[in-house]
């Protein structure tokens, strides 16, 4: 699981160009847009300091006339008493005047729910798509990645727990409306716009305005979530995104239930949901030692995802590495990550892979029919690539994937 950088934090070494541009530590000053987007296109400087974490402890409140116009919530319905019941996640949280749902970023302000964190990044970077990770959409392609504030889950090793867990005002952030942060993108010369980090399930509404305001410039969106999300929300966003990765954290609803806290079956159900809309899709099961690590779970996520989607699908079963409150588990070890693609490669899956592992011969992509070598991958780099017009280039066997911008 590597650590996602976050850029909105004052005093970290970097070059002084882009240092001087932001404000120093204890500074209680909004941080400039320009500042803020110029960082985020920094990417050779940017490449060089893996990790800035902007934590609450950190962090300042930013003052709320700074925040731009509120944002009227899409999914939600006006109960009794000028309650609201949400609609956007499966907790369907009911909310009181002046309270807030479970993910923190929508708040009830007298019978009108509104998102708190539409267009209010907390962080931004340059990173290779292979990183979200897309191994058969647009290889080596840029993704200019953002997140804004929240999650609807609290996963006990969640990397990004200082900008996903605190409540919006917590941190600090930059007002970036869709329509500038798909120019600001196309500046950069990425054709893609990545929203990841935190969970865009919260920020749904904005994932969707920033990817329409994408396509108008010629830029594709994806997204990288957890797959907690209901059905209208979720193919609305399928109309306005080209690719989804969804984390199936496990195959069980005991372990989402105390290590996720959230549920499993809507997230299988947002899986084939995404496949039948037919935007491009990949999977990720991060492998967590002595939780999620059994070859009968393996087993049954292989068999399902075979029966449900479709055993073209990527599936990538990458490395836990201890952080946020599950810190008393050792790393993953490699040879757990082997029997755990050998199993699914038993069941018939085409694509599995080897994730975290840098170096690893299960980050290569090879070709289900001839076995030939197509994509050699060392981390997000590749090395080598021989599919051609989205066939194998030895045997002319159709690949799965999106090969062209």
């Amino acid at each position: 699981m590597s650590r996602e950088p976050v850029v909105i934090q004052p005093g970290f070494s970097a070059a002084r160009d882009v240092i001087d541009a932001l404000p120093g530590p204890g500074c209680a000053m909004p941080v400039d847009r320009r500042a803020f987007l110029k960082l985020a296109a920094a990417l050779p400087c940017l490449a060089a300091f893996p990790g800035w974490l902007a934590g609450p402890k950190e962090a300042f409140a930013l003052p709320n006339d700074d925040w731009g116009p509120p944002f009227e919530a899409r999914y939600y319905q006006k109960l009794g008493g000028n309650a609201v019941q949400c609609k956007l996640c499966p907790r369907e949280c009911v909310v009181a005047p002046g309270n807030r749902g479970y993910c923190r970023v929508r708040e009830n302000r007298g019978g009108t729910y509104y998102s708190l964190s539409h267009s209010r990044l907390v962080a931004a970077h340059i990173d290779p798509v292979e990183k979200k990770p897309f191994f058969h959409f647009l290889p080596g392609s840029l993704a200019f990645s953002v997140a804004t504030p929240g999650c609807n889950v609290n996963c006990k090793f969640c990397q990004n727990w200082e900008i996903s867990q605190p409540r919006p005002e917590e941190l600090r952030s930059v007002h970036v409306p869709p329509k500038e942060l798909a120019e600001r993108a196309k500046a950069s010369g990425c054709p893609l716009l990545a929203y990841t980090y935190t969970e865009p399930v919260v920020f749904n509404e904005y994932v969707v305005d920033a990817a329409e305001a994408g396509h108008a410039v010629g830029l594709r969106s994806v997204v990288v979530s957890n797959g907690f999300i209901q059905q209208e929300p979720l193919k609305r966003l399928c109309q306005s995104v080209d690719a989804i990765k969804t984390d199936v954290k496990a195959f069980s609803e005991k372990y989402y239930r105390e290590v996720v806290r959230g549920e499993l079956k809507p997230v299988l159900d947002t899986v084939v949901t995404v496949r039948k809309h037919g935007r491009w899709s990949e999977i990720v099961y991060l492998v967590v030692p002595t939780l999620n690590d059994s070859d009968a779970e393996f087993r049954g996520l292989a068999r399902w995802i075979k029966s449900e989607v479709g055993a073209d699908i990527p599936v990538h079963f990458t490395r836990f590495h201890p952080l946020y409150l599950l810190t008393n588990l050792p790393p993953t070890a490699v040879e757990t990550l082997e029997r755990a693609k050998a199993v699914a490669d038993a069941e018939g899956l085409q694509y599995v892979y080897i994730g975290n592992v840098p170096g690893h011969p299960g980050e290569n992509t090879y070709c289900p029919k001839c076995r030939r070598l197509l994509i050699e991958r060392a981390g997000f780099t590749i090395r080598q690539m021989h599919v051609q017009k989205g066939k194998c280039e030895y045997c002319q066997q159709s690949i799965p994937g999106v090969w062209k911008t």
